[in-house]
């Protein structure tokens, strides 16, 4: 079993980093293989909505030029998720929300029933809009949302303060225990014979007739 967790912060070793590495140390503890995928500092596209990954069959963003078909590929052999993000004038980083945006539009079926949770770090305030932002992508996508014992927040403005937020600290790692759970839950299922409920077509209404 395999999570994969994105920072979507440039700093690569910043308070993102910090809190996704606490959860990372509980996962590989309980025999999950772990892999932080660094959304970096080059340029990233947003979504065009040019529905050019819908003529193609394999999963994939049409502009091949950034690392968003490279996670989407990552994606495909990983069993869960955790979503970071820095909290930038109250609301997620806008590179990862265009990041996630177009890996979801064309990869959807890589993210799948898979558990996914979103954690964000914030000097001070931002945190519960910038989660709800992120988990929408989740709730769209038929994935199980992991939770924690409070919201999956961390505060500080270094590494080093954010190691010091005790509580949030804390929160990273039974979060980390909770997906480890819900992971070996869903083995323990496919194992039984208990498969994911069959995709259904979609229905599409506009409100405007």
């Amino acid at each position: 079993m395999k999570v994969l967790m994105l920072n979507g912060s440039c700093h690569k070793e910043g308070c993102t980093y910090t809190a996704l590495n606490e959860i990372k140390k509980v996962l590989e503890s309980e025999g999950i293989e772990t892999e932080i995928f660094q959304i970096g500092s080059a340029p990233l596209r947003d979504c065009t909505g040019c529905m050019g990954c819908r003529k193609l069959d394999n999963n994939r963003c049409v502009f091949n030029d950034d690392d968003v078909n490279l996670f989407i590929e990552k994606a495909e052999s990983s069993d869960g998720f955790i979503f970071g993000s820095p909290v930038y004038y109250a609301h997620p980083d806008g590179r990862l929300l265009s990041f996630i945006d177009r890996a979801f539009f064309a990869g959807k079926k890589a993210f799948e029933y898979k558990p996914a949770a979103a954690i964000v770090s914030a000097r001070r305030s931002g945190t519960t809009a910038s989660l709800d932002v992120i988990g929408k992508h989740f709730t769209i996508n038929n994935m199980p949302v992991v939770s924690s014992n409070y919201w999956n927040m961390v505060h500080g403005n270094t590494s080093d303060e954010v190691i010091q937020d005790r509580e949030g600290i804390q929160i990273m790692q039974v979060l980390g225990r909770n997906m480890a759970w819900i992971l070996k839950c869903i083995e323990s299922g496919k194992q039984n014979g208990i498969v994911h409920p069959e995709n259904i077509e979609k229905i599409h209404t506009n409100f405007i007739r």
